[in-house]
């Protein structure tokens, strides 16, 4: 009857595993696939921010030789 009890609790530990393989790792990709889109969102912000910087600086530059 042991060794009945050792294999139930084996077959509900690989089960129970399965379990958290079948739900959480689609709960963590889809995770890191927000926390990836986020980071990409940020990175163009960044980028169209400094091309802004950039433009406007240029601009300062050339209506400062203008009236030197």
């Amino acid at each position: 009857m042991k060794e009945t009890t050792d294999v139930l609790k084996i077959v509900g530990m690989v089960l129970l595993a399965l379990f958290v393989l079948a739900v959480g790792v689609p709960l963590v990709l889809a995770l890191a696939g927000v926390v990836l889109g986020f980071l990409v969102t940020l990175a163009v912000w960044v980028i169209k921010i400094a091309i802004v910087m950039a433009v406007v600086y240029l601009i300062v530059v050339v209506v400062r030789g203008i009236l030197k």
